[in-house]
């Protein structure tokens, strides 16, 4: 009996999953149909019947990273008080030390769609509409912190958390694991700058 579900969701979870370790395996030469079957452990042409072609598949991948990072993000935000700095802070560090270690490779794919899509404008589009969604729901927790310039700090605050992303997965400091604490600290830094709090 195989391992993998049979309805279509879950079997388009699998596919995607799949396609999200090969991403941060081996970059975007090595995302194929027959390299998702393989590494998902299902039937030759599963992929292909729900992701026809590359484009779709890349679609379907990159909507599933942003759908679960709004996901994890929502669930430790949603509760907390976002007036509260110290409060948005510890949960957002919470949000960024999972991406940082339990969902690293989820992490490095989206860093691949990033790289890809600077030298493909079909790619670029869907990155950045998929992106939208982030920036829409960080956004909305700086205006609840009082900011009376939302876009452009909604711009600093993504600016910091992308750059601490990569430092601590691909750049200098991907062999350390950062403290919650630590993050935490640098959150609070940035959100009292802009808002002059």
């Amino acid at each position: 009996m195989s391992r993998v579900e049979t309805t279509g969701s879950s079997r388009i979870e699998v596919i995607t999953a799949a396609a999200v370790r090969l991403l941060a395996q081996h970059g975007m030469r090595g995302l194929t149909h027959r390299a998702v079957d393989t590494e998902a452990a299902l039937p030759p042409g599963s992929t292909s019947y729900y992701a026809r072609t590359r484009s779709r598949l890349l679609e379907m991948t990159m909507t599933r990273l942003v759908e679960r990072e709004i996901g994890e993000q929502q669930t430790r935000l949603d509760t907390v008080d976002h007036a509260d700095l110290d409060a948005v802070s510890e949960a957002a560090a919470e949000f960024l030390h999972g991406l940082i270690v339990a969902d690293r490779v989820w992490t490095l794919a989206r860093f691949e769609f990033a790289l890809e899509a600077t030298r493909s404008p079909e790619l670029r589009e869907l990155y950045d509409r998929s992106s939208d969604r982030i920036r829409t729901a960080a956004r909305h927790i700086i205006v609840a912190a009082g900011s009376t310039e939302p876009d452009r700090h909604t711009d600093v605050l993504l600016a910091w958390c992308d750059g601490t992303l990569f430092y601590f997965t691909g750049g200098r400091g991907r062999d350390r694991t950062p403290e919650r604490a630590q993050l935490a600290a640098g959150l609070r830094d940035v959100l009292r700058g802009l808002l002059h709090r």
